[in-house]
């Protein structure tokens, strides 16, 4: 999957979700929907990148009100042809991001009862669901409505921005164990990621301490939310529709991406 990565100057963890497989032996189209970690660092080339060669008319920003505020909304708000779409995942009722994780990043540490969980679990992950169902749906009707391709993005592109993701994928489609893979890719990217990460004031007191290694992406949490979502609701089209979603808004967004 080599091919779906997208070498930028200013964001370190970019790739396109073309050329993934569906389980009725298709693939998902290049040049629809791309993820990313955060875009602040852009420079004009790669803006010219994005919004020229890969089209991107419609950004998904899923980070937090004080994330965005501490960071900036980033440079593609300043480009006439690209709408940006804030849509927080969190409540955002502590005093910066998450009631249940009261810090910048959701891969520190959280309470239940006496025991202390790991924040980018797939059980975690629901909480996506539970606490901002309308922005997860709106994220997934951005994609399906884009005028050219759709760029998601967190902070490090990688719990956030993985989960609209896993669902938008999973809505068209595509085999689960590709979803996964598509995950568990950030991965490789980590070390980069976790640079860039602590190097702003905004995130680095969260990282401070921890090894890059533990923040990579497991598979077994994106197969945890998965199997949340499909025992649950039946899939994630079935989350989707109690929230609002359509056939037509599935039929629309398989139609982007796999044609």
């Amino acid at each position: 999957m080599s091919e779906r990565w997208i070498d930028l100057v200013g964001a370190v963890n970019v790739r396109d979700l073309g050329g993934l497989p569906t389980t009725d032996g298709r693939v998902t189209r290049f040049g629809q929907v791309l993820r990313s970690d955060n875009l602040q660092d852009l420079i004009g080339d790669d803006i010219d990148r994005l919004t020229g060669e890969h089209l991107v008319r419609d950004v998904v920003d899923l980070r937090t009100t004080f994330e965005v505020t501490a960071e900036g909304p980033g440079p593609l708000t300043h480009v006439d042809a690209v709408t940006v779409h804030h849509l927080s995942l969190y409540p955002e009722v502590g005093t910066a991001t998450d009631v249940e994780a009261d810090s910048v990043l959701p891969w520190t540490t959280a309470k239940d009862g006496d025991e202390t969980i790991w924040v980018n679990s797939g059980v975690y992950y629901t909480n996506y669901l539970r606490h901002r169902p309308g922005n997860v749906v709106a994220a997934l009707r951005t994609m399906a409505t884009s005028g050219g391709s759709t760029l998601v993005h967190c902070a490090a592109g990688k719990d956030r921005t993985g989960v609209v993701c896993a669902l938008a994928l999973s809505v068209v489609g595509v085999d689960r164990q590709a979803v996964v893979d598509d995950y568990v890719q950030t991965g490789e990217r980590i070390d980069a990621i976790m640079t860039r990460l602590k190097a702003s004031a905004t995130y680095a007191a969260d990282l401070e301490g921890r090894p890059n290694d533990a923040n990579l992406p497991r598979a077994e949490s994106m197969h945890t939310f998965l199997d949340f979502v499909d025992t649950e609701f039946g899939g994630a089209t079935g989350w989707l529709q109690l929230h609002g979603w359509t056939d037509d808004e599935t039929a629309a967004l398989r139609a982007r991406l796999v044609g």
